[in-house]
């Protein structure tokens, strides 16, 4: 990614082997190079989180979880809601990335620039695959988690800082998981620390 944005690097430990995550975010400063349906992100964040597990196949199939907190969301900032991404939007499936070592990335944008402040919790998680083989609920795993966002003044866009998201962060987030996908289980960050 280019220069000129901020980057964290954390490890992360499933199922006794350890990963890790690098996370880089940068200005918009070309909206085509990255796709971008509107050229009014410029200036907003491009975020990728890149994965790095040792497992292969299966095993190393993850997802990313994300959710947003708003100024101008359902619940006015009030809130963090579901970010599904576009293409999957009516799914009922709360990860917006899943693959073998799955890349995060996001660059939001609004066709009208006004005041606005946005900030991202993004999960990576798993699903066990030997769970769901043995016909039990589909389970999301926490492991990790991470912060961003910026905050338009209607004429300018300042980058929050990227933070790693403290162990509690996820269980902030499980009652809305739980309510916005019922057919899910969500594991929170306490249950998987005793063996839950």
């Amino acid at each position: 990614m280019p220069s000129g944005g901020q980057s964290l690097d954390a490890k992360f430990l499933w199922n006794g082997e350890q990963g890790s995550i690098h996370v880089e975010c940068v200005p918009n400063d070309d909206p085509n190079f990255w796709g971008c349906w509107h050229s009014t992100a410029k200036g907003f964040p491009v975020c990728a989180a890149y994965v790095d597990y040792p497992e292969l196949g299966y095993r190393s199939m993850l997802g990313w979880v994300q959710l947003v907190c708003s100024t101008d969301n359902q619940s006015a900032g009030a809130n963090f809601e579901i970010d599904p991404w576009a293409l999957f939007g009516d799914a009922p499936c709360p990860y917006c990335w899943y693959g073998q070592r799955p890349t995060l990335f996001d660059a939001p944008s609004r066709p009208v620039r006004q005041p606005l402040d946005w900030t991202a919790h993004s999960f990576l998680a798993v699903t066990p695959l030997n769970e769901v083989a043995d016909l039990q609920p589909r389970r999301v795993v926490p492991l990790i988690g991470f912060s961003w966002g910026f905050t338009d003044s209607g004429s300018e866009v300042v980058l929050h800082d990227v933070e790693l998201l403290p162990e509690g962060g996820w269980d902030s987030h499980v009652n809305v998981l739980r309510q916005s996908y019922p057919f899910w289980r969500f594991s929170s960050m306490s249950d998987e620390q005793s063996g839950g």
